[in-house]
């Protein structure tokens, strides 16, 4: 019945009040009754302030302290001078306040409330037998196993001794908890014995996050299913369920269990058909007869089983208490526990269950960090408040704060409640906000140099960082290392189109011919085996400091390179012509082609001496693969071109540039390899320290840098323009765009090289301007890749590669495929070898493309030490497969994917069906996002319930 007492003089005590206890205390005063605070032995001082900012202005008439040496006699003698010394201060009498009820406020009360309200005479679950240990996870079990329930498989001990025969036996990973500390707290996941060991002597050495040590440890079996959470307020014994919720867990950030969130569930639904009676089972058998109470529970193949029962109030700041009202209509946890202990009609007027179908949509987030680094601003939380169905919003991180990559509770940067009556109007939201994840749209980092690598021979993890740091991957392009992993299609039919097409030679005997390619790695290997396959033989020309790592760079689809000679460079090109006539012997040397980057001045060099088809090397034209000359040639020819400054040392014309430019700008060698170096810095600080940075580390090719390049930073879509010329006249072989995205908190992500149909406006842009810049550069013969974004105020050239696109050629395939039977590589030997054949190539790629399919390229939201790979498993067998190569391998140590080094592989997709291809990708990216490339070795991973941990520790910056 209703206590009819007058309120104000009734007193409830909360022992530790903090997290949702505080919103306990809350509602009671709201009601006119008054509350006094009881701080438990050990109970830390940090704690007594976790305070949500909705209490703030909560007041106790007193707060008695548990001293260490005090018996519960003392306790109760210290509440009762603290009653009367609180009526003395509104000038009343002792004996104003009567204690009507005790209340645990918080986890590390529960025992002290049982025990305090069982002798002060008001409600209580009692202290007897078993029931003194109810907190206790390992007597909760033994109870629920003795009430017939399903209970887990546990130890619990001391001694390491108590517990090593069930570690011993029990299937690995298990669960290892102190036995009573707040539920999350030390909880962690263990997958050898020797983890749990350790872990194990952890728990009996570092201090419970109430305060206080642990003086057991709980080895459980590790129950797999979902886990949900059910809500209940009793009363003598009847027990309301206030509500069922169902924890949204997923594969993130090389993390098998990150918490997205907590949504409700129907109290009709099957799920909460089990749940409901089983969780009410629980409390009867462990005697919670009155109070609030959140179990923790997995339905197993089994049936449900009990994680943990918290016998106190759900936590997490009670920030879930206005979705719970708006669910049941009316009511939640909170209120009904007051209702509970003061008023027990109101409580009986509560329905058993929630009301189904709820009256609300909704649920609670937590926000997921796909990146890391230091907080500049939260744009994201901004945008998030303004969504239609946003409730509240919990940050974790303010300004200033350090991001790290989401991998559990701890690592959350903050949680939100959205609800809305209106469920496609929630979802949309809910779709949003991942989206803003999945974009690093949450934060704005403080900024720092970034790499913008782009796809060649020397990315996926496969060669050196730029900075002279080592890769963890094994090289994936060279024949010397077995560890490589590269798989091929063999019986795809569109590989096989248009191979009856051979091309026919000018000469009248190849094998009396002889072609110098000069630096043949990566591409230049595959035009090597065009040329060999027509009857020349082949002299390579080594240039001077290309390094013997460099030399043995072969793709593996080339097998064993053999060549007619070496030769070496010479001091001066007159000796090295010599060099090469003697090398040729009675062999007529009929064409002089570049190999890759480092051999392209040599190529028009020597072949302008060697009289045979040349570009030259005549005034400017001499350094036309110097980034800077090729800039000031467009400019010259009127076309649009880059802002830029240049210098072999820091000067005041680099300086005056870099003060005034608008950042971020773009720092590069001017005569490296395409993306050797090649960073964004986004001030003047980062920019002056990458330019001297640049002059002190050795390039991809071998030798150092001589100058460095300041440009402006060309915002807009990057493509690329393969084309291979003889005599002036240009043919477009492929258009492709890079796929460039935002993931782990780096802002250009290479996901993939895909095809550009060229019957598009953008395609006809990009081939007109491609053409003019060759006219410019006086590129007459032989290959190259034009690097260009379209900015808003048209094309504009990134740098002019004078060679054949790199990456290995591994886009062969699919370029035959597309153009249905050729490709820039057997392009470039006609240009120099077979006239005929050049001339009835087409001036661009047929469109439409005869075939579907593009480069994907393998990004890691994980990291680890690889022991697997089963997502490679699943990508072979993709019905578009083609190609994977990667240099990741077992043992490999694999990094969260930020630029191109730290790629995991790169895999060729083909079909005649665009959907067949558009499913293929989608599949690899969903094996990306749920980290299943590849099995980690796995470590003791903590495991923290979103019920038990309480955001506001982290942050005291709610917004509402």
């Amino acid at each position: 019945m209703t206590n009819l007492l007058n309120p104000s003089q009734q007193l409830i005590l909360i022992v530790d009040p903090y997290s949702t206890g505080c919103m306990v205390a809350q509602e009671i005063t709201k009601r006119g009754y008054q509350i006094m605070a009881i701080w438990t032995k050990g109970f830390s001082d940090e704690m007594k302030t976790h305070v949500p900012v909705s209490c703030r202005d909560l007041t106790y008439v007193d707060q008695v302290q548990d001293e260490l040496h005090w018996s519960l006699d003392d306790l109760v003698r210290a509440v009762d001078q603290a009653k009367d010394r609180a009526a003395r201060k509104i000038g009343k009498d002792d004996g104003y306040y009567t204690i009507v009820g005790c209340i645990a406020g918080g986890e590390a009360g529960v025992d002290m409330a049982d025990l305090l309200s069982e002798k002060l005479g008001v409600l209580s679950n009692g202290t007897k037998g078993d029931f003194a240990n109810r907190r206790d996870k390992r007597v909760q079990q033994d109870l629920v196993r003795d009430a017939g329930l399903r209970a887990v498989r546990q130890a619990c001990g001391e001694k390491f001794e108590d517990v090593e025969e069930f570690l011993r036996s029990e299937q690995f990973p298990v669960v290892l908890k102190p036995t009573d500390s707040a539920g999350s707290d030390g909880v962690k996941l263990c997958h050898s014995f020797e983890q749990a060991k350790e872990h194990f002597h952890h728990l009996l050495t570092v201090e419970a996050v109430n305060g206080g040590y642990n003086t057991q440890v709980l080895c459980q079996e590790f129950l797999q299913g979902k886990e949900y959470v059910v809500d209940h307020v009793s009363r003598n014994g009847v027990h309301k369920t206030m509500m069922v919720w169902v924890y949204d867990k997923r594969p993130r950030n090389g993390s098998q269990f990150v918490y997205f969130g907590m949504l409700p569930i129907d109290p009709t639904s099957d799920e909460a058909k089990v749940l409901i009676p089983y969780t009410r089972g629980v409390l009867d058998a462990l005697g919670m007869r009155h109070g609030p109470s959140h179990g923790e529970i997995i339905i197993t193949n089994d049936g449900p089983c009990l994680v943990e029962m918290n016998c106190r109030a759900h936590g997490g700041d009670g920030n879930w208490t206005p979705l719970a009202r708006a669910l049941t209509g009316s009511y939640c946890q909170v209120d009904v526990t007051a209702n509970a202990y003061l008023d027990e009609e109101e409580f009986h007027k509560v329905p058993d269950v929630p009301p189904s179908p709820l009256k609300a949509h909704g649920l609670e987030i937590n926000l997921v960090s796909y990146s890391k680094g230091k907080v500049k601003s939260m744009p994201g939380f901004d945008v998030i408040k303004k969504l239609p169905s946003f409730v509240w919003l919990s940050p974790a991180v303010s300004i200033g704060s350090e991001v790290e990559y989401t991998i559990d509770l701890i690592t959350s940067p903050g949680c939100c409640v959205l609800m809305n009556s209106d469920k496609d109007v929630l979802k949309k939201d809910v779709d949003f906000i991942r989206y803003l994840e999945e974009i690093n749209g949450l934060f704005v980092y403080e900024t720092k140099g970034e790499s913008l690598a782009r796809p060649n021979v020397n990315t996926f993890g496969l060669g050196s960082l730029p900075s002279g740091k080592k890769s963890h991957h094994k090289r994936s392009s060279t024949l010397d290392r077995p560890g490589l992993l590269r798989i091929m299609s063999q019986d795809r039919p569109e590989l096989r189109m248009g191979l009856g097409l051979r091309k026919r030679m000018t000469t009248v005997d190849a094998s009396r011919e002889v072609v110098v390619v000069t630096d043949p790695y990566s591409t230049g290997c595959l035009i090597v085996k065009e040329v060999q396959s027509r009857g020349y033989k082949v002299i390579v020309l080594w240039t001077r400091g290309f390094s013997e790592e460099m030399k043995k760079h072969v793709p593996l689809s080339c097998g064993k390179m053999n060549y007619f000679a070496e030769v070496d460079e010479a001091d001066d090109v007159g000796e090295t012509t010599r060099q090469l006539y003697k090398a040729a012997g009675t062999l007529r040397i009929v064409a002089c082609i570049a190999g890759g980057e480092a051999g392209v001045d040599a190529a028009d060099v020597l072949s302008e001496r060697l009289l045979v088809r040349t570009n030259g090397a005549q005034g400017v034209f001499a350094n036309r693969r110097d980034k800077k000359v090729q800039q000031e040639l467009l400019k010259a020819a009127g076309m649009r071109s880059v802002r830029q400054a240049a210098g072999t040392e820091w000067n005041d014309t680099v300086e005056s540039f870099l003060k005034n430019e608008t950042y971020p700008v773009v720092l590069k060698p001017t005569d490296s390899a395409g993306s050797d170096g090649v960073k964004l810095c986004h001030n003047y600080e980062e920019a002056k320290e990458h330019f001297h940075a640049l002059f002190e580390i050795e390039a991809v090719n071998g030798g150092f840098n001589t100058e460095v390049l300041c440009q402006e930073f060309l915002r807009g879509k990057e493509y690329v323009v393969d084309t291979v010329s003889r005599d002036g006249e240009h043919k477009t072989c492929a258009v492709w765009v890079y796929d460039k995205r935002a993931a782990n908190g780096a802002a250009f992500v290479y996901f993939g090289m895909v095809p550009i149909d060229t019957s598009t406006q953008e395609a006809k842009l990009l081939i007109n301007y491609c053409n003019r810049t060759l006219d410019a550069l006086k590129m007459q013969n032989g290959p190259s890749h034009a690097e260009i974004i379209l900015t808003a105020s048209g094309p504009c050239l990134v740098e002019m590669n004078c060679r054949a696109q790199g990456g290995d050629g591994n886009w062969q395939q699919l370029a035959q495929a597309l153009t249905g039977g050729y490709s820039q590589v057997e392009a470039s030997v006609d240009a120099y070898l077979d006239k005929k054949a050049f001339s009835v190539l087409p001036q661009i790629p047929p469109s439409p493309a005869k075939a579907f399919g593009q480069e994907v390229i393998l990004v890691s939201y994980a990291e680890g030490e690889v022991v697997a790979t089963p997502g490679y498993d699943v990508i072979k067998k993709l019905e578009s497969f083609v190609y994977l190569e990667t240099g990741v391998a077992t043992g490999s140590h694999v990094e969260h994917t930020v630029d191109l080094v730290t790629s995991v592989g790169s895999v060729i997709l083909l079909h005649q069906d665009e959907d067949v291809v558009k499913k293929d990708i989608a599949t690899i990216r969903e094996l990306e996002k749920n980290n299943k490339l590849f099995d980690f070795v796995k470590n003791s991973m903590m495991m923290k319930a979103v019920s038990t941990l309480n955001f506001q520790n982290l942050s005291l910056s709610n917004v509402m």
